[in-house]
Parts: C-alpha cells; structure tokens; sequence
C-alpha cells in the first residue's frame, strides 16, 4: 500500500493559505500606519489632465465627424446602414411608417405574426405562450415601448447572426482560427454592459443606431462560440463517413456538419437574443428607445410603480424570446434523432391556415384603427404600477426594521471595514497586496498582468471610485458564494431539490440586469446595498448551477466509501465533496465575481455611486465625459484583473486535484 505525504505544513514549508492569512495581517498592520497617505481622492465633480484631453478628444472628433474622411467613409457609413435598417423594423412593428400615424403592421397584425412564426419554428404550446404575452404588454399600456424594445433586439440579432455564425463555423472548421477568437470572446463576455456604450458614443453618437451597434456587438460572442463548438463535437467517425462517401468540403460542411450541430446553433441564437434584450435596456442610456428608457427615468425618480411595470414587461418578452428559442433547438433536436413528425402533412396544413389568418389580421391592423392601436387605456399596467407604490410604501414603513437590520449589519461588518481599508490604504499597498495574493492563489503571470491593471487604474484618475466598487464586488461575492454552496449542495445531494430549484433559476437568467433593481429599490430605497442585493440575486443562479455540477461529478465509489467509513453527512459534504470539487467552486467563484461586477456598476443608477455613477454622470453631464469614459475603462481593467486571478486559481485548483 502506497504511503501518504505528509502535509507541508509539517515538514516546516507553509500553506498556500498561511501565506495568503501572512499577507493580509502584513496589510492591515501597514494600513494601520499609513492610512490616508496616498490614496489618489478626487471629487465628483474634479478632473484630471487624461479626463480633459479625453473630453478634448470627444470634442475635435465631434468637430471633423463631417469631414475626417474616416468617419465619412466609415463610422458614418455603419451608423447610417445600421440606423437605416434598424429604422425600417422600427416602422414595420413600433413607430409610425411612410408618414401615416402607425407601423406599417399593427398590434392585431404583429400578434398574429409572432404567434405563427413561434409555432412555425417551435409549437402551439409556445405560440399561445407568445400571443399570451404580447397581450399582456399592451394591456400593460406598454405596446409601442414594448415594439421599439423588440424592433431593436431583432435588429441588432439579425445583423450580429450574419457574421457571428459564418465566423462561429471558420472557428469550428479551423483550429488556428479557434484559438485566435476564443481569448477575443472570453475578453468581450467579462466586460460588464456599461462598458461598451461610452467609447461607441464617441464614433457613433447617441441613438437607435448606436443602441444597435452597442447591442450586436455584445450580444454577438455566444453565438460564434457555441456554432464553433457545435461543429467541433460533431463526432470524428460521421465526418470521416461523409468523406469515404464523397462528400466535398462544402456537403459535409452543409450535410453532415451544420445539421448535426444544428441544435447547438439554435442554442447560440437563443443566448445571443437574450445578450441583445439584456443590453437594449441598458442602452436606453445612449438614448435608444423602449422599455429600458422608461426603466432609466422610472429609476432615477424612485419611481418604483412605473419601473416594476415596465421591468415586469422586460420579463414578459425575454420569457417569451427564451421560449420560443428553447423550444425551436428541442424541435431541432428531435427532427435529428427522429426524423419529420409522423404526419408532416397535418403540421404543414395548419401552418397555412395559420399564415393565412396572418395576412387577414394583417389587413386587419392596416384598415381599421381597433386593430392598428392598441385599445384601452393601459388600466393593467396603471393597477400593477399602483399596487406596486403601495406595496413599497408598507414595505419601507412596515419592514423598515427587519429591511434596516440586514442593511446596517451588512455594510457595517462588512462593507464598510472592507471599504476603508482599500480606499484609504496607500495605493502603492493595495496593488502590492493584490499583486502577491495573484502569486500566491494563481499564478506569476496572472500577477503580472494584475500590476498592470493596477498601474492603469491609477492613469484612470478614478482610483478610490474603483476600490469602491471593488469593495461592494468582494462582499457581494462572498454572500453569493455563501448561497451557492448551500444550495449547490442541496441540489447537487437531491434531485427532488434540483427539479424544483433549477427552473426558478433558468427563469431568473433570462431577466435583463435592470430589471433586478427594482424589487430590492423598494425594499432598500437607493443606496449601495441596492446594488449589492440586486448583484447577489443576479450572480447567484450561474454560481449555484456551476456548483451542483462540481459536486455531482465527485464519484458516487468516493461518497459511499466515506460513509462505508463511518462519516456523517456534515463530513462527507465537508470532507469529500466539497475538497473534490474545489476546481468547479473555483470556476463558480470567477463567475461570480464578473456577473457581481457587471450588476453593481449598473447599480450606479439607484445610488450605489463610484464607477457606475461616473460612467452615469459622464452620460447626462457633457463635462464629465472623459471622466465617464475613464470610468468605463476602469470597470473594463478591474474585470480583467479579477477575471486573470481568479482563473489562475481555478487552473491551479485544478492541477491540485489531478496531482492528487
């Protein structure tokens, strides 16, 4: 029998985590000293010299837009394309067309049309789903709102599909291509939503068509990465089949290839509509029209009633997006396996009888003004914003105590403590802090590049801003990790606790970030802890999921051998399972941090202030532009630094457990 090593710490070498505890009481005897020295403060309305040149920059690009031949012949160009094509789905579904006061189709029309193509791509149950939920948003007295939310999401979809999905097949036909893109996307996944809008108003301007550009562009990584995994796991023997058959590159391509993955594809688009709906909210902030402006005003008067309802609609089309997708890939799926339905006839008659009704509702909605306007005076969505206002009220008086508690033990014992420490700790010493823990936890190079995020957080001018975030970030994440591994726990142990937790979770992932400020806005009011709660309940769903799968892949052989040896259930969960998932509570850990990041920045809007609100202020106040756009960079750098060391510490996690 093969003999154990000792421990480390036995044979006088220390552990990964004494020398992590030696750093951090090395810190905090430092900061003890040398608290206030060094700690770059600049006020709200301060700049620095990169702020100005930055809003110099804005200005001189503002000056040649018309005439620098590089946004005449470029920028210009893709705004005008984009804001034309944008501009002509707008007129068929949301904004009136051809000079008439209506869309060229309207409410009974654009039902109608959704409803069929949702059951063309996917089944009745789905398209009773779609018509349900389109009614419900015009009974919300949102119809057009809803319409321009719809009309940009599709928008932006369409064109990112028509270069994401031929690049997503490049990457999964070409190994080069593959590991030149996948740093690319990994990249553009990490970066919260906030920052892609400031530098795209620099060459683009504010607007549909800059929402638009914004939206694709974020919304295009899931699809090119799962078409290029898609065609990558389709298994080495088919291909080889086709081939020995014949098959040219292009039919195995177009005949083996592209409808064996075609499920993952689906999969894909479904992500990349849900990115896009995500994000067209947010862009309400550059001015693009729809749910996410009336979400943005509702916010930034408290208006509580009219963000829930306008929220609540946000939630009602991306259940409805998600359906409809998620049910178009099983469709896929069991074409694949299976083959047509067993009575293709009967699904392509009624597929006509449907598309007939269409073009009946169609003329409907373009002749008579019942069927074009949506009636009624939005009573549902004045009762749901009503009940709202008094529910927040009884909550913010009658739960005052209970709402007031959980806030002040919170940002007392943690927040707060952990806020003045890297605030008014010298600079030079966080990043020297951060700088060791990446060596100790990750790796050299995930070090090194955190000294550079660091030296570029404090070019940006917005340092204390930037540990500000990084302070609720941190305590966020160490509460979502909390929930996670108690229900990751629970589920990955119980199956009956899987099937009823899991589809509450699909169901949160699909609701855009705004949409969780607005509960924890009423019961919090606007303050940082806002922002905290609303990112924990945003982070939590990925982190639990990742969890539950690390401790289902723990050998069954392993847990019976520790209760075979006498353990409890306490030991095993502690000693077993959660030891040998270490690498998926790692990776769990990563994500965390950057779903946290992406939702606290957004909670800049209901006062959780720092980056956020920079980024906010830089939009609405001309002179705090370049400090916005500095912020934006700021968030972009903490995610890259946060994102490095922790997958340096999965990747060492990793080959601890291998090595084992």
């Amino acid at each position: 029998m093969a003999t154990v090593a000792p421990p480390r710490a036995v044979l006088g070498r220390p552990t990964r985590g004494m020398i992590v505890a030696a750093v951090l009481v090395g810190w905090l005897v430092l900061w003890l000293i040398l608290r206030g020295i060094n700690t770059l403060p600049l006020g709200a309305a301060q700049l620095t010299d990169l702020h100005r040149w930055l809003n110099q920059l804005n200005d001189a690009i503002g000056a040649s837009r018309d005439t620098n031949p590089i946004f005449l012949y470029f920028f210009n160009v893709i705004r005008l394309v984009v804001g034309e094509f944008t501009g002509v789905i707008q007129a068929i579904i949301a904004q009136p067309a051809f000079g008439g006061p209506i869309p060229l189709i309207g409410w009974l029309g654009a039902v109608a049309l959704f409803t069929w193509i949702s059951y063309a791509v996917a089944n009745a149950k789905v398209a009773l789903l779609t018509a349900a939920g389109l009614i419900v948003v015009g009974l919300q007295g949102l119809w057009q709102e809803s319409m321009d939310t719809l009309a940009l999401t599709l928008s932006a979809v369409i064109i990112a599909l028509l270069f994401s999905i031929p690049l997503g097949i490049w990457a999964g036909l070409s190994d080069r291509v593959n590991r030149i893109i996948t740093p690319v996307l990994d990249f553009m996944q990490t970066m919260p939503t906030f920052v892609y809008l400031a530098p795209l108003t620099l060459f683009f301007l504010i607007g549909p068509a800059s929402a638009t550009i914004a939206t694709l562009i974020y919304a295009a990584p899931p699809a090119v990465r799962l078409t290029a995994h898609g065609i990558r796991s389709v298994p080495h023997d088919t291909r080889e089949a086709g081939e020995s058959l014949g098959s040219t590159t292009g039919q195995t391509l177009t005949k083996i290839l592209l409808p064996t993955a075609k499920r993952t594809i689906v999969l894909g688009i479904n992500q990349t509509i849900m990115a896009a709906l995500s994000m067209v909210t947010i862009a309400a902030l550059i001015d693009a029209p729809g749910l996410g402006k009336t979400v943005v005003k509702a916010l930034q008067t408290l208006d509580v009633g009219t963000a829930f309802n306008a929220g609540l609609a946000i939630v009602v089309l991306a259940i409805v997006l998600d359906r409809v997708t998620t049910a178009a890939s099983a469709r896929a799926e069991a074409v694949r396996r299976h083959g047509p339905p067993r009575w293709p006839w009967l699904r392509r008659g009624s597929l006509v009888i449907g598309g007939v009704v269409t073009l009946v509702a169609i003329w409907l909605s373009r002749t008579y003004v019942w069927a074009a306007e949506f009636p009624g005076d939005g009573g549902l969505g004045s009762a749901i914003a009503q009940g709202t206002s008094v529910a927040t009220d009884w909550v913010q008086t009658g739960l005052s105590t209970i709402t007031g508690v959980i806030k002040d033990v919170i940002t007392t014992v943690l927040i707060e403590p952990l806020q003045a420490l890297l605030v008014t700790s010298p600079w030079w010493l966080v990043g020297a802090v951060i700088v060791a823990l990446a060596v100790v936890i990750g790796s050299v190079r995930a070090a090194a590049i955190s000294a550079i995020c660091v030296a570029l957080l404090v070019a940006s001018g917005v340092w204390q801003d930037a540990m500000t975030t990084l302070a609720m970030v941190l305590v966020a994440t160490v509460i979502v990790m909390a929930i996670g591994v108690v229900f990751g726990v629970w589920m990955g142990r119980n199956r009956r606790a899987d099937r009823v937790i899991r589809p509450l979770l699909d169901a949160a992932q699909t609701m855009p970030s705004f949409v969780y400020l607005v509960p924890f806005l009423a019961l919090f009011a606007a303050t940082r802890f806002t922002a905290i709660a609303a990112a924990i309940v945003f982070a939590a769903p990925v982190v639990i999921k990742i969890i539950v799968d690390g401790i289902r892949g723990v050998s069954a052989t392993t847990v019976e051998a520790s209760i075979a040896a006498g353990s409890s259930t306490w030991q095993t969960i502690t000693k077993v399972q959660l030891p040998m998932a270490r690498e998926a509570l790692t990776l769990a850990t990563n994500q965390g941090l950057i779903y946290v990041l992406s939702m606290v920045v957004v909670g800049g809007l209901v006062g959780a202030g720092a980056l956020g609100y920079d980024v906010v202020a830089g939009f609405s106040q001309g002179e705090l532009y370049g400090k916005g756009l500095a912020a934006g960079l700021a968030i972009v750098v903490l995610g890259i630094m946060l994102d490095r060391i922790s997958q340096a510490a999965a990747a060492r996690s990793g080959q601890a457990v291998h090595h084992r």
